[in-house]
């Protein structure tokens, strides 16, 4: 027989050292973990009547348990409660449940004429990465600025080595055409060198090359090359007069500040990068328990374990971890990382733009969710639900004609779509154009998983149809042994339009009819709406793939691995199309008789 948990002697064994603790509760599941420069008071602190806190009340009254571990430092506890966070995730601690994958620019290596685009991914040593930037936004209007200053080539590879004429980007006055020679290897280097400055914030280096190269092409009399240089300067200095905060030197930070409450906290992430202010993105860490410095720190660790840290982190409040932090986050990156709150200068307006837009993110993400809460309280009344649902899942079937049937799966919570749950489903074997059967397919495949608990139960389950598809429905579900759902079936009004939905809930054989535009209509129409969209993308990615493949098969001695090196070779299916009957027989394996047959299916009557 285990003994009850005596707090008051358990902390008065504790020494006062650095390390972190675990609390349990009865069923010895983690509540939460902590790091504490001494673990007795950081302990004691829990159980002392002053702390009212009625998050800290609601913890300490679960406690069962409760276990430490003493470290060497301050350092090795944070490390050790990251860990422990990230491999149990307790449901008091900071846990991110949005990681962000951040977009990069990639330099090409090994090409002559190398170009630069957006990626997302492994980050390899045989490439340059420039970034990171919070949105594929940022990356693209970067991209467009240095293919106006520079005229670099954005198009792939296999586009490139087609061309025999320049394209409509090098007629806009985007591109300095390499691909068909109307610029040299050197010069177009030349370009490439003053955009890597550039987005390595050496602007004003940049400034002082394009006006060296500007007077000696003009004591060259290279009078059409002088005046192409005098404006990209021109161009050059427009944009930089335009960035909003610039660095008095040039310098990369990424500034951090969270606002908000325990429960209900938004952190904005700007980026710095050579001094130019690159935007800003929001996170919502779940942290029901821990105070904002706390949080702060902690969603910095998890932050980084995703991300490299620059050489300086800044954070709009004092860190009292923020020694150990900079190790521990040095440490990982291989450099020296200083964490720190700024006091004066251009960094505290750094960081009073981050708190601006934390403030922001947090103002919206509480309007969305006050309007779902209308729209789902209203929904269960219209329904004559005990609560709101907490979690809905809407199905829907999209084809043409019976070819290339998808089935959609959104997935909506209390503050709107959860779109990393989202899935779609191919469907086969069936007869074409059988939207029941594809329905219970889909149903069967996703249930089966709900049934065994590798995926969260919904309370409400929207079909698009009518009474027939819940009743096919129903009875799919309770072969599957799957009850105690919610089920509504959402079909069109006479003429069609929103806002006339009959909703039949399974058992009722007459249909609800909410009121035009109320917010219980308007929840049923944006989670159909959803799901409807989701299964025509799918299908309409489907049916692309089908309509390549099925033209590339038509053609007589065209086989799987020659369709393939086709493809690769030109990029894909319009590329083929645009190639003549030499370029054609480049690729491996097609000769000059199947490269004429190729073309000539490909263009009849040419």
């Amino acid at each position: 027989m285990s003994t009850a948990f005596d707090p008051k002697a358990f902390v008065a064994a504790l020494p006062r050292r650095p390390g972190i603790y675990r609390m349990f509760d009865r069923g010895h599941e983690l509540l939460y973990v902590g790091k504490a420069r001494s673990l007795r008071d950081r302990v004691g602190s829990y159980f002392t009547a002053s702390d009212v806190s009625p998050k800290v009340q609601a913890l300490v009254q679960q406690i069962a348990d409760m276990e430490v571990t003493v470290t060497h430092s301050e350092t090795e506890a944070l490390l050790l409660e990251y860990n422990l966070i990230k491999a149990h995730r307790p449901r008091f601690n900071v846990v991110l449940r949005d990681d962000k994958s951040y977009p990069y620019i990639l330099l090409g290596v090994g090409h002559p004429f190398p170009r630069l685009s957006l990626y997302r991914g492994a980050r390899t040593s045989g490439a340059r990465y420039f970034g990171p930037f919070p949105s594929s936004a940022a990356v693209r209007e970067t991209l467009n600025q240095l293919q106006k200053l520079f005229r670099i080539r954005n198009c792939r590879d296999s586009f490139f080595a087609h061309r025999s004429r320049p394209c409509l980007q090098h007629q806009i006055g985007r591109c300095s055409a390499p691909c068909v020679g109307l610029i040299g290897r050197e010069a177009y280097g030349q370009d490439i060198e003053a955009a890597v400055k550039v987005l390595e914030g050496r602007s004003e280096e940049v400034n002082q090359l394009l006006a060296g190269r500007m007077r000696q092409a003009a004591e060259r009399q290279e009078y059409e090359r002088a005046a192409q240089l005098r404006d990209q300067l021109a161009a050059l200095r427009e944009i930089q007069a335009q960035q909003v905060v610039t660095a008095e030197q040039e310098r990369d930070a990424d500034v951090f500040e969270i606002v908000g409450e325990p429960g209900e906290y938004a952190v904005s992430a700007m980026l710095v990068r050579g001094g130019r202010n690159l935007g800003t993105t929001s996170s919502f860490p779940r942290a029901a328990l821990a105070e904002p410095q706390e949080a702060l720190s902690s969603f910095l660790m998890q932050y980084y374990a995703q991300h490299d840290p620059p050489a300086e982190v800044l954070v709009g409040r004092r860190l009292e971890d923020a020694e150990a932090l900079g190790e521990a986050l040095g440490a990982r990156a291989g450099h020296t990382v200083a964490v720190r709150c700024p006091a004066r200068g251009l960094t505290v307006r750094w960081v009073r733009l981050a708190r601006e837009n934390a403030e922001q993110a947090l103002r919206m993400r509480l309007a969305r969710r006050q309007g779902m809460e209308e729209m789902l309280a209203a929904l269960a009344a219209e329904l004559e639900l005990p609560s709101p649902p907490a979690r809905m899942e809407c199905f829907d079937i999209s084809h043409t004609s019976g070819e290339g049937t998808v089935a959609s799966c959104v997935v909506f919570g209390p503050e709107g779509p959860l779109k990393k749950e989202y899935r779609r489903f191919n469907i086969t074997g069936i007869t074409p154009g059988d939207d029941y059967g594809a329905l219970r397919q889909a149903l069967k495949r996703r249930y089966t998983r709900v049934r065994n608990e590798e995926v969260p139960r919904p309370d409400l389950l929207l079909i698009d149809g009518g009474l027939g598809q819940i009743e096919g429905v129903h009875t799919e579900l309770e072969a599957l042994g799957v009850v105690g759902i919610t089920l509504v079936g959402v079909a069109k009004g006479p003429d069609r339009r929103p806002g006339q939905e009959r909703l039949y809930l399974y058992g009722e054989g007459v249909a609800r009819i909410p009121e035009a535009h109320s917010p219980a209509s308007r929840l049923v129409q944006r989670i159909r709406d959803e799901a409807h969209r989701f299964a025509i993308t799918g299908h309409r990615r489907k049916r692309a793939r089908r309509y390549t493949e099925s033209v590339l098969e038509s053609i007589p001695g065209l086989g799987p691995a020659k369709r393939r090196a086709l493809l690769m070779h030109f990029g894909g299916l319009q590329g083929v199309l645009r190639a003549g009957v030499a370029d054609l027989q480049q690729v491996e394996g097609v000769g000059a008789t199947l490269a004429r047959s190729l073309y000539d299916h490909l263009h009849p009557g040419s």
